[in-house]
């Protein structure tokens, strides 16, 4: 059953794999026997010739359409990509107890998680569909959030960057499934602890939800309200995204598949 995935040597860009979930996809796909090129800013130094970094700005179109062209050359083709390259920075829309503090959002905040989480998901996913279409096969697996959906208290502007990606994914799997490529979106609820959940983040966070930091932290262990009754882990978002990948999905496009462990608002 090792093979059951049959993912192996075939080629895929994941963004955003250095750390977090990108990372653990990044690995998962390895494991597998899969290529696997990493658009960072920074290398995540996996150790394995089928891995490949390229140093990449998603929000740039020239980074992206030259380290397409770069996995192209180096791989000789590219079957799939993972969009998972985003960042959230916590922010209110008004900071009622200081006016245009650190912690109200404000157009460079705005901006950045803009150009990052939704625009750079357009222009990697453009770069690869161009390629994906003319070979009449493929599959996009865009990141989303729980978030998109729910909306979250201190994070208005990454939840409405995550929204969208909802949209796009639903509207490319319509118009890429004319040439036979698929598009699918991953939603991770609350996931086990990383290095991207910094002192700054919890600090910003905390903030905006007039809580201390120690608050914040008792809240991410209140596993109450999943049914599974815990975090998940970012393996499990990683078998995902393989699965989503593979041909073991082959019906399966335009939806973003939940993994929160059944957590919803009921």
């Amino acid at each position: 059953m090792s093979d059951w995935i049959e993912l192996k040597d075939r080629v895929f860009i994941v963004t955003g794999g250095s750390s977090g979930i990108g990372q653990s996809i990044v690995q998962g796909l390895l494991e597998v026997g899969a290529k696997v090129a990493n658009f960072d800013l920074k290398d995540g130094n996996e150790a394995s010739d089928n891995y490949f970094f390229v140093q990449v700005d998603v929000s740039s179109r020239e980074h992206v359409e030259i380290g397409v062209a770069q996995v192209v050359e180096h791989f000789g083709t590219i079957d799939g990509l993972v969009n998972n390259a985003g960042i959230n920075i916590p922010a209110l829309l008004v900071d009622t107890k200081q006016a245009h503090s650190k912690y109200e959002l404000n157009d460079q905040i705005f901006d950045k998680m803009v150009s990052i989480n939704q625009k750079g998901l357009f222009l990697v996913a453009q770069a690869v569909g161009r390629i994906l279409t003319e070979k009449k096969a493929g599959v996009i697996v865009n990141m989303a959030s729980e978030a998109g959906l729910e909306g979250s208290e201190g994070q208005s502007c990454y939840a409405a960057t995550k929204a969208a990606v909802y949209s796009f994914t639903r509207s490319w799997a319509k118009e890429l499934g004319k040439s036979n490529v698929r598009v699918v979106g991953l939603a991770p609820g609350i996931m086990e602890e990383t290095g991207l959940r910094t002192l700054a983040y919890e600090e910003a966070l905390a903030y905006t939800r007039n809580k201390s930091v120690e608050e914040l932290r008792a809240g991410y262990n209140n596993t109450s309200t999943i049914p599974l009754g815990r975090s998940g882990k970012l393996s499990e978002v990683a078998d995902a995204a393989c699965f989503a990948l593979s041909d073991r999905s082959s019906y399966v496009t335009g939806v973003t598949i939940n993994i929160a462990g059944g957590k919803t608002r009921g």
